[in-house]
């Protein structure tokens, strides 16, 4: 399928008309679950569409087979960048062939690890580059395409307005 082929506007028009009419259902909860897999380094995500393992990242002493946490916050970010874009591309009929995206983090493992107090736990920085092939388009399309993709990129937008986090220990 390709940006063209898919009609964004007429399967989001019946979304859009009862989110308006009943902003109720607009709410939704995502879940994320993870159970153990008898070692202290993995774990196995249930996302609801199947399982994904994930363990240590290999500079924590984790071996390196599957991905981190990190990975997976940085693979959410691309991913929902990606989409974002492509079906804003496709609603503002931006002719657009492809797009590719990368996002990347640093983070000092010190931190983690619990062996300088000084550094702090988590990504220091993270990038995104979006990669747009659209010979066709105009300037102005593809600015308006930018804004809009990072306006309307949940992941992006959770990232740069944190929500509350909550914990509860049972």
């Amino acid at each position: 399928m390709t940006f063209t082929d898919y009609d964004i506007r007429t399967a989001q028009r019946p979304l859009k008309d009862r989110y308006r009419a009943d902003p109720a259902t607009a709410r939704v909860t995502l879940r994320a679950t993870a159970s153990d897999e008898g070692a202290p380094i993995a774990c196995q995500l249930d996302l609801g569409h199947g399982a994904l393992p994930s363990e240590a990242h290999v500079g924590v002493g984790g071996p390196g087979t599957a991905p981190c946490s990190g990975d997976l916050l940085l693979g959410s970010l691309a991913a929902c960048a990606q989409i974002t874009c492509q079906m804003v591309a496709t609603a503002m009929g931006i002719p657009v062939e492809r797009v590719g995206v990368v996002a990347e983090g640093d983070l000092d493992l010190r931190g983690t690890l619990g062996v300088a107090r000084d550094v702090p736990i988590g990504f220091e920085d993270i990038r995104l580059r979006i990669d747009i092939v659209a010979p066709d388009a105009t300037a102005e399309q593809l600015e308006s395409l930018r804004a809009k993709t990072e306006q309307y990129c949940v992941v992006m937008q959770t990232l740069h307005k944190p929500p509350a986090v909550t914990t509860e220990w049972d």
